[in-house]
């Protein structure tokens, strides 16, 4: 099973008007009755939290999930993910996304304590023993999701050729859209992201330190260190070359940033 979203349930999916975020959460078990406990233990979390908007991605093998981290344009903001299931096991499967250099909140779910010490070796969040009890399920969706809000706040996540890749928006000096990739330069190396323009520019427009420069460049105003007619020079050296047409708009919006605060 490659994966099914559902989004829990309509009736307590509020329309936020964009402030609420929503949170995607992928499900990992080989059985399709734990898959529908796991969904209706987070219908009563959603009920009484209210706040959260939650959507769901099903998976019934660790293989399914693992192609859908590499492959999926969104990457998901927790794992609820079993261990005894037929292939590899989810200590496996969580290995590899930590290997990859992805930090995303991971919950265990499962049937015994056999494997709890190898659990926190690749830094879940919480292990729980079905049949879930409401209380601890709750706890551990809190702590998960704070987790996660923290993440959002100091982290993008990137997914680049070999992997997933969190980076805090500080080390970004500017990144230049190419055909189907965007460019990601850092202070002393460069990723290759295979994301739109406009799906890179929703991650980083919360950041205030960064401007879009056209449809090609969105730079940390950070690391500029001047702004001329048609040339823009970034501390790591390099330099950046726009349209006469687009250098005063982008003037405008580096002078608000600077001496303009909240503007």
């Amino acid at each position: 099973m490659t994966g099914k979203a559902t989004v829990l349930p309509d009736e307590w999916n509020r329309d936020s008007g964009g402030c609420e975020k929503l949170y995607l959460i992928a499900l990992c078990d080989d059985e399709e009755r734990e898959l529908d406990q796991i969904e209706a233990c987070l219908v009563r979390y959603q009920q009484a939290r209210q706040a959260p908007v939650l959507r769901t991605e099903r998976f019934t093998n660790g293989e399914a999930l693992l192609k859908r981290m590499r492959e999926g344009e969104d990457t998901p903001d927790l794992l609820l993910l079993d261990i005894f299931m037929t292939g590899r096991n989810g200590i496996d499967v969580a290995e590899e996304i930590r290997a990859c250099g992805c930090r995303i909140p991971i919950v265990f779910l499962t049937a015994s304590m056999e494997h709890a010490l190898k659990a926190y070796g690749v830094d879940a969040i919480q292990y729980l023993v079905k049949p879930l009890e409401r209380e601890r399920f709750f706890h551990a969706m809190d702590a998960a999701l704070e987790f996660s809000r923290r993440m959002d706040n100091d982290h993008v996540i990137l997914k680049i050729s070999g992997g997933i890749r969190q980076i805090k928006p500080d080390q970004i000096v500017y990144c230049e859209s190419q055909k189907n990739y965007q460019v990601v330069h850092l202070a002393g190396e460069e990723y290759k992201a295979r994301i739109t323009a406009g799906k890179l520019w929703e991650m980083l427009e919360r950041f205030p330190q960064f401007g879009r420069c056209g449809r090609s460049y969105i730079l940390n105003m950070d690391h500029i260190v001047s702004v001329e007619r048609e040339e823009i020079k970034m501390d790591n050296g390099r330099k950046v070359y726009i349209p006469r047409n687009k250098s005063a708009e982008f003037k405008k919006i580096y002078f608000a940033y600077y001496f303009e605060p909240g503007v």
